[in-house]
């Protein structure tokens, strides 16, 4: 019993983990940082996904309100010209508006800071792209990601098992797989068609990645479901569905998604 729970906790530290690592490397993440200008110490943090209807409200702290800002911005793959947007300075802020746009589609902009004859990039010398997107339900949000979470967890546990080989493998590699199905191939296609109004983007109609790896995630489970009613070692094979399982697991949500190429369409 004590070397089950053991197991389990490790599961749990793994699944946490990488979630986290997910999380913080993918491309929705705010762009976060500090900048000196004038002997101002500027810190600021720019989103990289907006959900739901309205503008995206952009708002940089200054101490200094003679420091003039500037929003520079254009829709993401598109021919269209820079627009240059002065900032507004309000309450300790500098505050620039950039245009809601349909759901996939990006725009990419960077902020120009001055006072007097000196000027500085925000973010330094990049530029940054925004994702925009519909409104998805928390009823169906928070169902998606409690079970993905759930699926990795029973995933790295089944995996685990190697080193316990009890009688509970069958019921691990069935749990993965139910939940694989249900917040993957379920609960998933509902959260990208509230998202970005398609339900599924991956093969054969697209390139999405989040869906392709979810895609993978749940063959492989069901080639290890089959192959270990014929193994002579059906923990390793678990083993290795669990480990590929983390691999795609860890791709950052979101990386080639859904988005909207404005050079390819007439607008």
């Amino acid at each position: 019993m004590k070397k089950n729970l053991i197991l389990w906790l490790i599961a749990f530290i793994i699944t946490v983990s990488s979630a986290i690592y997910q999380r913080l490397t993918g491309p929705t993440y705010p762009i976060s940082g500090e900048a000196k200008i004038s002997n101002s110490e500027i810190q600021f943090k720019l989103d990289r996904s907006h959900g739901g209807e309205g503008d995206h409200i952009i708002t940089i702290d200054v101490s200094d309100k003679d420091i003039k800002g500037n929003l520079v911005w254009k829709r993401f793959k598109s021919h269209d010209q820079w627009e240059n947007q002065e900032m507004v300075y309000k309450e300790g802020k500098l505050l620039g508006i950039l245009p809601h746009q349909p759901p996939a589609g990006k725009i990419i902009y960077h902020i120009e800071l001055s006072k007097n004859n000196m000027a500085i990039h925000i973010p330094n010398d990049e530029q940054n792209i925004i994702r925009f997107k519909g409104d998805v339900p928390i009823w169906i949000l928070i169902p998606h990601v409690i079970v993905m979470f759930g699926a990795m967890l029973v995933s790295t546990r089944a995996g685990l098992e190697i080193l316990n080989q009890q009688n509970s493998l069958d019921k691990l590699v069935a749990w993965t797989l139910a939940l694989a199905i249900l917040g993957g191939l379920i609960f998933g296609p509902i959260v990208q068609y509230f998202a970005f109004g398609a339900l599924w983007t991956g093969v054969p109609f697209g390139w999405d990645l989040t869906d392709n790896k979810t895609l993978i995630a749940v063959i492989v489970w069901v080639i290890a479901w089959f192959k270990m009613k014929n193994s002579d070692n059906p923990y390793l094979v678990a083993l290795i569905a669990s480990v590929v399982m983390l691999i795609v697991f860890l791709i950052p949500h979101s990386v080639l998604g859904s988005e909207i190429d404005h050079t390819k369409i007439n607008n």
